[in-house]
């Protein structure tokens, strides 16, 4: 038995159609149908009836492929540098009404520590002369004001 070299199908005894090329290679046709679209520079991969084609395309095949089972990552609760585990779960059981009262003692603590820190900041900060007050429009318009120097 031959093979095709186009198809890849056998080729029985006293059938198909042989072609030697110039370069004294011998090539073997199941018919003259594979021997055209060799010559037709035909890829077998791209014709939808030969093996190549039907083996690509995952044709036929008989046995499911059992899919690939994944690990899946396993969970563990661990505490958190700065915070113990019993802690965390404390917090995480803690009833909304609790937890938005402590929200807002604690807003409202920042909100007085931010006032005396800015309470400080303006005594020591030294007073500024009150020359002529001009907003940003203001002092990008007015002419800039040139010493006069007598001659």
């Amino acid at each position: 038995l031959e093979i095709c070299n186009l198809s890849g199908y056998k080729i029985y005894p006293s059938h198909g159609r042989t072609f030697v090329s110039r370069d004294s290679k011998t090539y073997r046709f199941l018919s003259s149908k594979t021997e055209s679209l060799f010559h037709q520079k035909k890829n077998a991969r791209d014709l939808a009836w030969t093996p190549i084609f039907r083996k690509l395309q995952r044709k036929g095949v008989s046995e499911e492929v059992v899919k690939k089972r994944t690990r899946r990552a396993v969970k563990y609760n661990r505490a958190v540098v700065g915070a113990s585990w019993d802690a965390i779960n404390a917090r995480r059981t803690e009833k909304p009404e609790i937890r938005a009262a402590a929200r807002a003692e604690a807003v409202s603590k920042a909100k007085e520590q931010r006032k005396d820190e800015a309470a400080k900041r303006k005594a020591t900060r030294p007073s500024a002369p009150q020359g002529d007050k001009l907003n940003k429009h203001q002092a990008r318009s007015a002419p800039a004001k040139v010493s006069r120097s007598g001659r």
